[in-house]
């Protein structure tokens, strides 16, 4: 089976870390890997890639004639790609060296039609004590709760998935309306909206593969609570979108927020009774804020998508 990782990029700023996740793919246990790294209109950036790596032969290198957003030139790797199966890795990310290995092992054995890993942090500025593991969906990570091991979820992160090209390709890509420059700019979850159309289509989701991990470069700024409180309310704005857009396609969610209030806030707190300490504290308070924000954002959602 022939797998091809889609890596798109766009900043000279971000080469280094790009360079970084485009060594993991080619260093992969795997052996029948093609990369295809698809730079978003920057020539500078495309001349750079092309110096370090368009000399390969499992390299396939891109650049569109205008900037056109994530989601827009995901969809252009996979035309350029040949794998049977295509991967999506972000530029900000590394891969695992076992990673594609332990995705194809999902479609060889489980005959999945889509598969994804785990998202693991770096913290690039240190981890940050205030934020509950709960929410680490904020910053790319995989949360605590997700899920309970191996089996079939929704989606997984847009930065560990991957899909047969065939199923891809029969359901046209990512929506390119969904963020970006194009559509509405803070509505978010490309990923979420194609793996709901995938369970429609198909009747089926991603098989979830917690051994096949990609480490997530958590920088500073993501680390602000700002940044974080804006974050949880354009995600709960959203949950209201997908709704919409997708009927039928917030189970997970409504999982995810039971687990945290009838499991996660129960347990914080008799810890916290048991053996008080300042951090739990924190942590519970910062449970509730956040989970109050990305409601206010649903709710917000609610006048735009009805």
């Amino acid at each position: 089976m022939d797998v091809s990782v889609v890596l798109c990029t766009y900043s000279l700023d971000s080469y280094d870390d790009f360079r970084e996740a485009a060594t993991s793919v080619l260093e992969q246990t795997y052996d029948e890997v093609e990369l295809v790294v698809v730079v978003d209109g920057v020539e500078a950036v495309y001349e750079r890639v092309l110096e370090d790596f368009g000399g390969r032969d499992d390299v396939v290198v891109h650049c569109n004639d205008e900037n056109r957003g994530l989601l827009a030139s995901r969809n252009r790797g996979v035309e350029l790609a040949s794998g049977d199966v295509v991967a999506f890795l972000d530029d900000d990310a590394v891969a695992d060296e076992a990673w594609l290995e332990s995705l194809v092992e999902a479609y060889d054995e489980e005959n999945a039609i889509a598969a994804g890993g785990k998202m693991t942090p770096r913290w690039i500025a240190g981890e940050p004590e205030f934020l509950p593991e709960e929410f680490y969906w904020l910053v790319g990570v995989t949360h605590r709760g997700f899920a309970d091991g191996e089996g079939e979820v929704r989606n997984t992160f847009g930065s560990n998935i991957s899909f047969r090209r065939d199923v891809f390709r029969n359901l046209d890509g990512f929506d390119t309306a969904i963020g970006g420059r194009k559509g509405d700019k803070n509505l978010q979850g490309g990923e979420t909206e194609l793996c709901a159309r995938m369970q429609r289509e198909y009747g089926r989701g991603v098989w979830y593969v917690p051994d096949a991990a990609v480490e997530h470069k958590v920088f500073e700024y993501r680390t602000d609570p700002t940044w974080l409180l804006e974050r949880a309310f354009w995600q709960g704005y959203s949950k209201r979108a997908m709704e919409t857009l997708v009927p039928n396609s917030s189970d997970e969610e409504s999982e995810f927020l039971g687990k945290l209030l009838f499991e996660s806030v129960p347990h914080r707190t008799r810890g916290l009774v048991t053996a008080p300490h300042a951090g739990r504290a924190t942590q519970l308070l910062a449970l509730f804020v956040f989970t109050a924000v990305v409601g206010f954002g649903y709710l917000y959602g609610l006048a735009r998508y009805r």
